[in-house]
């Protein structure tokens, strides 16, 4: 994988700097992948995503394989200092540190149209000026709808589009939800979820848990989220415009910073870490470790986050994967992805932050 990506900045010119940025995640998504068995001989791989992503949104070079209508924003994160208490990362500390961060919408069509109950992501990279980088993909639903990585690449092929209805054949779907009761209970809570106004208003989840180590050596299990400081409005109707969810994002970054908290909620006792299907008890503990500042946003034609995988394995030291098997196969997707599109002349601009 290094080899290929190495040759392809090769025959740009300059392919050490970029090599510097991307070549680490590539390694560590094929270490990882590697140590959880996933890309063995006849087992699942990341190949075998790309493949899927393909038949289920078609051919679209240049863009990334899932999330491909995306938006690139900027801004900083400020630690509140309460999240020391659980993880000793530098950029829990009272510090500021830049963001490089992306708003997505679920799927691989980078012209589809906006739509409110799509899910949304926000994708971060915050890098403290001493490192300790952490890197996430975080979404607007409340648990994830499947267990594993087979089981997603098996639910994706169950939801494909029959080409002669344009739709999901029911059968099909019908029988993967027999067969995993889970993901029939994870889409009803989808289904249920309070849907808000747009990107900026909007709580993102980790749905994935993490192991936190502060100062001390105490271990502690979490999930996250970015909670909005602006109240969470809901829809007033069909927005106006295929891209409204982008634009007015871009027009309220035009008028004045957006902001979001971290809050970390601590596992209770029998929270299972490693089934993201399963929402935790309210109630529990949590801490709001600090505050995200985006003030900028940018197209994806050379803007800042294009060339960023959002590894969710790139984690700074006072955090470590837990027994979620979920981070290790979006880490190794991811890295298959932009080795494919690094690779391809893109076909178009989804999203310019000029509003066009």
């Amino acid at each position: 994988m290094m080899g290929l990506i190495r040759d392809r900045l090769a025959e740009k010119g300059g392919w050490l700097r970029l090599a510097v940025v991307c070549g680490t995640p590539a390694v560590l998504a094929l270490a990882f992948g590697l140590a959880a068995g996933w890309l063995t001989p006849g087992r699942l791989t990341a190949g075998t995503f790309m493949r899927t992503f393909r038949l289920v949104d078609g051919p679209h070079p240049g863009f990334r394989r899932n999330h491909a209508k995306g938006l690139c924003v900027t801004g900083w994160f400020e630690g509140s200092g309460a999240g020391a208490a659980l993880s000793r990362a530098p950029l829990f500390g009272r510090v500021r540190s830049p963001v490089v961060g992306r708003f997505a919408l679920a799927g691989g069509m980078p012209f589809q149209d906006d739509e409110p109950n799509t899910v949304r992501s926000l994708a971060l990279r915050i890098m403290p000026a001493h490192g300790g980088e952490w890197r996430m993909g975080i979404n607007d639903i409340p648990v994830f709808v499947v267990r594993n990585a087979a089981d997603f690449n098996a639910f994706l092929l169950a939801s494909r589009p029959d080409p002669r209805t344009h739709r999901p054949d029911p059968s099909r779907m019908g029988g993967f939800l027999a067969r995993h009761p889970e993901t029939g209970r994870a889409l009803a809570l989808l289904k249920a979820r309070a849907l808000t106004s747009g990107f900026a208003n909007d709580t993102y989840n980790s749905l994935d848990s993490l192991i936190f180590v502060n100062a001390e050596g105490t271990a502690t299990a979490v999930r996250w989220a970015m909670v909005p400081e602006e109240a969470a409005r809901p829809p007033e109707g069909p927005g106006v415009g295929r891209d409204y969810l982008f634009h007015d994002l871009i027009g309220a970054l035009a008028r004045g910073p957006l902001r979001w908290h971290l809050v970390v909620t601590v596992a209770g006792p029998g929270d299972p870490t490693g089934d993201a299907t399963v929402p935790w008890p309210a109630g529990r503990r949590q801490v709001d470790a600090g505050t995200l500042t985006l003030v900028r946003a940018e197209s994806e034609e050379g803007g800042p986050c294009t060339g960023i995988t959002y590894d969710p394995l790139i984690l700074p030291e006072g955090m470590g994967p837990s027994d979620d098997p979920i981070p290790a196969a979006r880490s190794a997707v991811y890295a298959r992805s932009f080795t494919l599109r690094s690779g391809e002349a893109v076909t178009g601009t989804a999203i310019r932050s000029g509003g066009q």
